[in-house]
């Protein structure tokens, strides 16, 4: 398991970009990177108002590990995408990496076939990008020397 990078304004503005070009092609109203506990990391399109995302994201986040229990009990170590269709409306979640989910919202707008195809390629978009920021936290320290002396002075050390 990766650990949730600290994303800066630069990763969040690429995770967006990979959302709007997503949600362009494959026609879906309404997508959002989470992590698997549950709280939202980058959305993007339109959902009813009296939607609130951060309940579909600990929703998706549940389900998600609940259907990663019931691959276990059939000898699959996890199913990478689910699929909830409704009479108006449909949901797709799919696996990024260990971490991260891409969770999609879509009506009679667009299809289902069309909406996996590229959220295939919006796995490897968003998967890159946050590897990019897990990288580059590696690379340096989060704070420099005069930051940490900034932060020393304000709290009196």
């Amino acid at each position: 398991m990766h650990t949730m990078p600290i994303l800066t304004i630069q990763a969040v503005n690429h995770l967006l970009d990979a959302l709007k070009d997503f949600l362009d092609k494959s026609e879906a109203g309404f997508a959002m990177i989470i992590d698997r506990g549950g709280a939202v990391l980058c959305q993007h399109g339109n959902i009813a108002e009296s939607t609130d995302p951060a309940i579909i994201a600990a929703l998706a986040a549940g389900s998600f590990a609940a259907t990663k229990e019931l691959a276990l009990r059939i000898g699959e170590e996890e199913f990478s995408a689910l699929h909830q269709e409704g009479e108006h409306s449909q949901i797709f979640m799919c696996a990024v990496d260990n971490d991260t989910v891409l969770v999609t919202i879509f009506g009679p707008q667009t299809t289902l076939g069309l909406v996996r195809f590229y959220s295939a390629r919006t796995v490897k978009r968003i998967s890159a990008a946050l590897q990019e920021s897990r990288t580059n936290q590696r690379a340096g320290p989060m704070f420099s020397p005069q930051d940490v002396q900034s932060i020393q002075k304000l709290f009196g050390h």
